[in-house]
């Protein structure tokens, strides 16, 4: 049957509009459905706490300053800054604040405005003082990310001038000195001498904070190449420094164990006592010192005693890993966190400061060496070279170094 001419007018008409009404309505339902995509905010952190919870802000500790004085601005009062004192004096000695230092307040957004302190002594370590809903405080330490680093460098004028113009720190030149000590001497570097070295880079959260030890390091003096390697022996484990052919870099004690301002007492086997006031053997030297001073061990060993001695005060015995050799100080005023009966030290780490416990007149160090249980002249001693890689060892030795042996080599200076 064939639909009239007026029929398929109007049924055109329908569908065109139908389809015109669909796509507007299409059209519409996309606007409505379209995602609005809202700004991101980036709250700032700072040691773990967000801006988003707190009000921060900063300032550094002012010369004779104390905590009581910062928390006391804050509005905290006498009773938590007492209870914080007291009751976490073993985490924590709030008496320790240093002029320079940066601390962070930190404020809760309610209307209650509670408050943290934090102190940021070293970048290692921060101290965090509570004083939202309770009092507490504790201590983070800070993770160390150690990464290698390498550099190359000629010598023009000094060692110094030229590890600062290749953007090395201070501390890795009295590295290299202290290294070097009984091999070069450092007062007759000549022009065109050169050196490459790998060492640790100290990072805490992606910032550089320091060098640690040297891992390998060559330096051509007079045309000579001197290498020296950081190697653990699987015999005693602990790390020094040989050459290319594995004879060590030191000799087995320092000349001193601290920086001085001057030696006050000798060796003596007849010595007017100043506080007895009767003529006695004095078996050591005494370094006179402010109370304070770093005292170090002067080679590896085990502590075999740390506490008080009639008349040495608080003293430290060490038996060393070389010979019949045990080393003593007297007179200090506290020993460094860690240091006790039985635990190993390696040459050149603080042990302890100096005081003048015991029968002292003044502060200063004792420091006395014993061989074969004889005491001994630390002045006029032969202080003996640190033991070789043993020949069982040496070819495990020559292969294990054969890598940062490599990478020196590749540098050019």
């Amino acid at each position: 049957m064939k639909m009239p001419r007026y029929l398929l007018k109007s049924t055109y008409i329908l569908i065109v509009f139908t389809v015109f009404s669909c796509n507007q309505e299409k059209n519409q339902d996309e606007k409505v459905t379209a995602v609005v995509e809202e700004p991101i905010v980036v709250y700032k952190n700072i040691h773990g706490f967000s801006e988003k919870d707190y009000e921060f802000d900063s300032s550094f500790v002012k010369s004779g300053e104390s905590f009581g004085e910062i928390l006391q601005r804050m509005d905290i009062s006498y009773s938590s800054i007492n209870k914080l004192s007291t009751t976490y004096k073993d985490v924590y000695d709030i008496r320790r604040i240093y002029p320079g230092d940066k601390y962070y307040i930190l404020r809760t957004k309610d209307s209650l405005k509670s408050a943290k302190l934090i102190y940021q002594h070293s970048p290692t370590e921060l101290v965090v003082m509570n004083f939202v809903d309770s009092v507490s405080l504790y201590v983070v330490n800070k993770p160390i990310t150690i990464k290698l680093k390498e550099s190359a460098g000629v010598i023009k004028y000094s060692l110094w001038e030229s590890f600062i113009k290749n953007n090395l720190t201070p501390a890795l030149v009295s590295n290299v000195a202290n290294l070097y000590a009984w091999t070069i001497d450092f007062f007759d570097i000549q022009n065109d001498d050169y050196y490459k070295i790998i060492y640790e880079a100290k990072y805490v959260d992606g910032q550089f904070i320091g060098v640690g030890k040297i891992k390998a390091m060559l330096f051509n003096h007079k045309g000579k190449d001197m290498y020296a390697f950081r190697y653990a022996s699987p015999e005693d484990k602990v790390e020094h420094y040989y050459d290319e052919n594995g004879e060590s870099m030191q000799r087995a004690l320092l000349s001193a164990p601290l920086e001085y301002v001057r030696i006050s007492s000798k060796f003596s086997h007849r010595r007017l006592h100043p506080i007895k006031k009767i003529y006695r053997p004095h078996f050591g030297v005494d370094y006179a010192a402010p109370t304070g001073t770093e005292v170090v061990t002067t080679g590896d060993g085990k502590v075999i005693f740390a506490g008080w001695s009639p008349g040495a005060g608080y003293m430290i015995k060490i038996k060393h890993t070389f010979g019949n050799v045990v080393t003593k100080y007297l007179h200090l005023s506290k020993f460094q966190k860690g240091i006790k009966k039985g635990v190993f030290v390696e040459q050149g780490e603080k042990i302890a400061e100096v005081g003048s416990t015991g029968l002292s007149t003044g502060p200063h160090l004792d420091y006395r060496v014993y061989i074969n249980d004889k005491p001994v002249d630390p002045l006029k001693m032969d202080i003996p070279s640190k033991d070789p890689i043993p020949d069982s060892l040496k070819e495990k030795y020559l292969k294990d170094i054969l890598v940062l042996r490599k990478n020196l080599d590749k540098l050019e200076p």
